[in-house]
């Protein structure tokens, strides 16, 4: 009988968009193959604390008994590779192995390259971008920068620190309005979900969302409203020669796509395929491919961009290295219609990250000099 493959599921987090994970970790974990699969979850609090049992998920859920459940770690050790459990008297000797990981966390300490960073130094396999692709995802000011050098287009913006922007309120609010004027966007520079983000119409308004988005980030970023724009998301998959999903379209239930029009009032809708002329479809499934290069992106990504209605100009918004994962996600529907169904996805996105390690696997890690000048 062929073994069974075991899969970490890890979610929760310290984020704001714990919540979000716990909803696409739920979709995750019952549509991997059980036949294929013995499924590990491993749940974060909001406190930091490592959870692993059949019933973590619903503990992080119902916010009950976390204090009962079963503590677990894991460890930076690549001799270990697997979870220890924590006990009155220490560690426990025994790991509980894992072949490879599904990390479902969105948003810092999850899907900005920490997790992936202990993760490669415990040398375990796993889903989705690596270490550099994840903190590029992750930090919008650094990502459109990254994006301006290779020549994709971006909406005009700019960023600065809250402790500068309080040293000189006047200075900035000046620059916002000559450089980017009304309307325009404020945002945490490292966050998801739209958490932080505020429209501002007005002096009054960019003031407040200044102040709303330092709650969650110390840097902030300012950009440029596209107005009269279709929201418009392609999904990438894949390694060094990713594919490209067809592309769809969000219409929003309020005026942008924040937090309560993407997981709340449930009024928000999908138009999968968007319905673009072909060279347009072209461009945006180009530029999606090229964005997922240029982050040295792995495993999965979604590609958020702007395309003008009267023009059909496009701008790139962000990539997203651990989309929303349920099975209504944009991520997963959009791969649904370009042909390949959600279990089938999280067989591929497994099977990419054991590929990945395998290659990171045959490269050396150390070096013998030809005189031994180190003793």
């Amino acid at each position: 009988m062929k073994k069974k493959i075991r899969v970490g599921v890890i979610f929760g987090g310290q984020s704001s968009e714990h919540e979000v994970s716990l909803v696409s970790a739920t979709s995750v974990i019952q549509a991997l193959d059980k036949e294929k699969y013995e499924v590990v979850p491993i749940g974060i609090t909001k406190e930091g604390k490592w959870l692993s049992s059949s019933t973590t998920l619903q503990c992080l859920k119902s916010g009950k008994r976390l204090d009962d459940a079963p503590e677990r770690v894991l460890l930076p050790d690549p001799t270990q590779k697997g979870l220890v459990e924590f006990r009155s008297d220490g560690l426990s000797t025994t790991p509980e192995r894992l072949d490879v990981v599904f990390p479902v966390l969105h948003g810092p300490y999850g899907e900005d390259g920490t997790i992936q960073g202990l993760l490669d130094v415990a040398n375990i396999p796993y889903v989705g971008a690596g270490v550099l692709g994840s903190a590029l995802g992750m930090d919008k000011v650094v990502q459109k920068q990254v994006f301006e050098r290779v020549g994709l287009p971006v909406p005009e913006y700019c960023f600065f620190l809250y402790r500068e922007y309080k040293a000189a309120p006047t200075r900035w609010i000046r620059e916002i309005e000559t450089v980017l004027r009304y309307p325009c966007f404020v945002k945490p520079a490292n966050l998801g979900s739209s958490v932080g983000i505020t429209k501002a119409h007005n002096r009054k308004e960019l003031q407040r969302g200044i102040n709303e988005a330092s709650q969650y980030d110390r840097k902030i970023l300012v950009e440029r409203s596209i107005e009269n724009a279709r929201e418009i998301e392609c999904s990438v998959l894949g390694n060094d020669d990713p594919r490209v999903s067809v592309p769809g379209e969000v219409i929003p239930s309020n005026e942008f796509y924040d937090y309560d029009a993407k997981y709340i009032d449930g009024k928000s809708q999908i138009i999968i395929p968007a319905q673009l002329p072909e060279r347009v479809k072209k461009k945006v499934q180009d530029l999606a491919i090229k964005a997922f290069k240029a982050i040295d992106c792995s495993g999965m990504a979604r590609v958020d961009f702007l395309v003008v209605r009267d023009t059909n100009d496009i701008y790139i918004c962000e990539v997203n290295t651990i989309p929303g994962f349920t099975s209504i996600s944009m991520y997963p529907k959009l791969w649904e219609a370009s042909g390949i169904p959600y279990p089938k996805l999280l067989d591929i996105l497994i099977q990419l990250a054991l590929e990945r390690h395998r290659e990171r696997g045959r490269l050396r890690t150390s070096y013998k000099p030809s005189h031994d000048w180190y003793k």
